[in-house]
C-alpha cells in the first residue's frame, strides 16, 4: 500500500535525506522516498501497520525539521 505526503515547509536537503533513511528503517516499510526538489513523500508499506507507520514518520519529520508539516497529497 502506497501512501504520498506533501511535506510543507522542507527546506533542508539533507534533513530530507535523513528522514527517507530514517523511515526506511521502520517496521512493515518496504520503500520510503523523500524528494527534496518537489517536498514529496511517498511512503510504500504493509497496509495493516500503516498507521503506525504514517505516525512515526510525522515523529520523524518533526524531528528532523519541526517547522515542515505533512499533508496528504
Amino acid at each position: 500500500m502506497k501512501k504520498k505526503f506533501i511535506l510543507d515547509g522542507l527546506d533542508c536537503a539533507n534533513c530530507a535525506a535523513k528522514m527517507e533513511q530514517a523511515i526506511n528503517e521502520l517496521d512493515g516499510v518496504r520503500k520510503a522516498t523523500v524528494n527534496f526538489m518537489t517536498t514529496k513523500m511517498v511512503i510504500d508499506g504493509e497496509e495493516e501497520k500503516m498507521p503506525t507507520i504514517i505516525a512515526e514518520a510525522e515523529r520523524i519529520v518533526k524531528k528532523f525539521e519541526p517547522d515542515t508539516r505533512m499533508k496528504k497529497a
